[in-house]
């Protein structure tokens, strides 16, 4: 499968990841959005640039926990992290870190501990 971005074709897994992470560009990120019915706002772009932060890094990406623990503490808008946890699936419904991983043009990420 691939996804087209500015006439060049990117590819991607069955499941809609990047094969090869050096492609990645927003554009990227923007059409699997569309493509995947995501209306992209701040946020979102928040939890892409961190994983993708997170990933340059560690050579990992984060699990769901640490965005939460992470991010949460630096959220001001959120009294505690479960509440940031909550405004997180309300951005991406079916599983955020797999959606943020994908928009991020990272690999799969590994299901939490």
């Amino acid at each position: 499968m691939n996804i087209e971005v500015n006439g060049q074709h990117i590819p991607t897994n069955e499941q809609g990841f990047i094969c090869n992470p050096n492609d990645w560009n927003e554009g990227f990120t923007k059409a699997v959005a569309e493509r995947d019915g995501i209306d992209l706002y701040v946020d979102h772009w928040e939890l892409i640039w961190y994983v993708r932060e997170f990933y340059e890094e560690k050579q990992t990406t984060p699990t769901m926990h640490t965005v939460v623990r992470t991010l949460g503490k630096k959220n001001a808008r959120f009294h505690d992290q479960k509440e940031y946890e909550k405004h997180i699936y309300a951005l991406f419904h079916t599983d955020p870190c797999h959606e943020v991983c994908k928009l991020a043009g990272l690999p799969m990420p590994q299901p939490d501990d």
